[in-house]
């Protein structure tokens, strides 16, 4: 098994003695700074790649590298010249850091680290910027993924430069030191996780500003959940950052600009009037890897589900693997007959379809008109191991003036993020140099 993180050309992972984490959220946006420390033990260089995962919608504002003395810092060049500078850095004995995004996944990056002499350190800096989603309760929810899971490519695609298999971070000898900064115009009421935390700690009279960390001698075997939770949630704000003044004015780092919230809150009336309508298709996920409680999870929310839609409306529901079933030919007014013929094939469904072909039942769908006056809503339920992610948001991207998509990600790190206000990321590249000047967000 291959563990993500630094590893070797011959995929042999450098020992990770430490993970640093310092998390700044700023009403709805969170900045993120991890700091990971690596040590060749070897008695031989080693040129390693480091493989790590990222939010879909995540914004590179920072990335550095030390090795021993040297530091090398992230600059954004075109992706051909970045490659030729790096392999003549290498070739001339030189350090140098090469950062792709994977052709197939934009959640996956790898990062050519170069040479790492025998029994020096490595430690790779990264920062990234990303909004945070609110949930039904009205919280805000970040999440510190704790592995990379393994992706299905689909037959004919190609298949990412670095194969990278999950193993439970419990077994890994490192420490990780977790902080977070809350600091919001409205008071922050609370902090909640998935893993222990010390106190909350207001740091004025106001509460609007607060410090959380995570317990000692947790093991970072499963994600690390924060839910944040505001006062007057609703109640629009704005924050107003100040240009960075080593930068050019004009120019995007170095104006003020600020960040307007709006979190509305719709009348029940006009809630209700919304609830009698539309056409909901059902995605579900019965690839081989869905097995036992998986697809059983998968299988009772769908049914639930099922039970509660409204009377009068439409539904159809997709099942998917290497190939892809329906319910019915097409979406179908919903009434007690048509419910109870879903809930009996719903029940007889097991995880036996073969691979995670996600693609081709999405376009199934798309084929198909929408209802007039019936908006349509589609939700996807998967485990998400998928590699050709980039084709399938691009599809969604294409049909977003139509639908919303909803995702539901079953197990410990689905791959698979689907969202209708995806962002179009830049391609970052890395070489030597002695600061980061003037680098603007990408």
């Amino acid at each position: 098994m291959i563990c993500c993180g630094l590893l070797t050309s011959g995929k042999v992972p450098v020992p990770l003695k430490s993970v640093e984490v310092e998390l700044e959220v700023r009403d709805h946006v969170a900045t993120v700074v991890s700091t990971l420390n690596y040590e060749n033990k070897e008695d031989k260089p080693l040129e390693a790649v480091f493989v790590f995962p990222m939010p879909g919608d995540a914004a590179v504002c920072h990335f550095s590298a030390t090795i021993g003395q040297t530091q090398i810092v992230a600059e954004v060049k075109e992706k051909q010249k970045a490659r030729e500078e790096y392999d003549d850095a290498l070739s001339s004995g030189q350090q140098a850091f090469l950062l792709e995004e994977s052709d197939q996944s934009p959640d996956i990056f790898s990062l050519s680290v170069g040479s790492l002499p025998p029994g020096e350190s490595a430690s790779i800096r990264l920062e990234y910027v990303t909004e945070l989603a609110v949930q039904a309760d009205e919280g805000l929810r970040f999440i510190l993924p704790a592995v990379l899971n393994p992706r299905y490519h689909p037959q004919g695609s190609a298949g990412g430069s670095v194969q990278v298999t999950s193993v439970p971070a419990s077994l890994v000898p490192y420490s990780l030191s977790f902080s977070a900064r809350v600091s919001s115009p409205r008071p922050v009421s609370k902090v909640e996780s998935n893993c222990p935390l010390d106190p909350l700690e207001y740091l004025n009279t106001e509460q609007s500003q607060a410090t959380v960390k995570l317990a000692a001698g947790h093991k970072f075997d499963r994600d690390v959940e924060l839910l944040i939770y505001y006062k007057d949630a609703h109640q629009p704000t704005a924050v107003v950052e100040a240009g960075q003044t080593s930068a050019k004015s004009g120019t995007l780092m170095g104006d003020p600009v600020v960040m307007l919230s709006l979190y509305p809150e719709f009348p029940q009336a006009v809630m209700s009037s919304l609830a009698s309508c539309g056409e909901f298709v059902f995605l579900l996920d019965r690839s081989g890897s869905m097995q036992r409680d998986r697809i059983k999870s998968a299988r009772d929310t769908l049914l639930l589900l099922l039970k509660s839609l409204p009377m009068g409306c439409f539904f159809n529901i997709y099942s998917f693997g290497s190939s892809h079933e329906h319910i019915f030919p097409k979406s179908v007014e919903y009434s007690q007959e048509t419910m109870e013929e879903a809930l009996k094939k719903v029940g007889e469904m097991e995880a036996n379809l073969g691979g995670t072909e996600i693609l081709r039942p999405l376009k199934d769908i798309y084929s198909h008109a929408c209802i007039p006056n019936q908006p349509r809503q589609l939700f996807v339920f998967t485990d998400g191991a998928v590699g050709n992610t980039k084709e399938v948001i691009n599809l969604v991207k294409k049909n977003s003036g139509s639908h919303r998509c909803f995702s539901f990600g079953i197990g410990e790190g689905p791959a698979l993020l689907l969202s209708m206000g995806w962002p179009k990321k830049e391609e970052v590249t890395l070489s030597s140099s002695p600061a980061l000047t003037g680098c603007n967000p990408k």
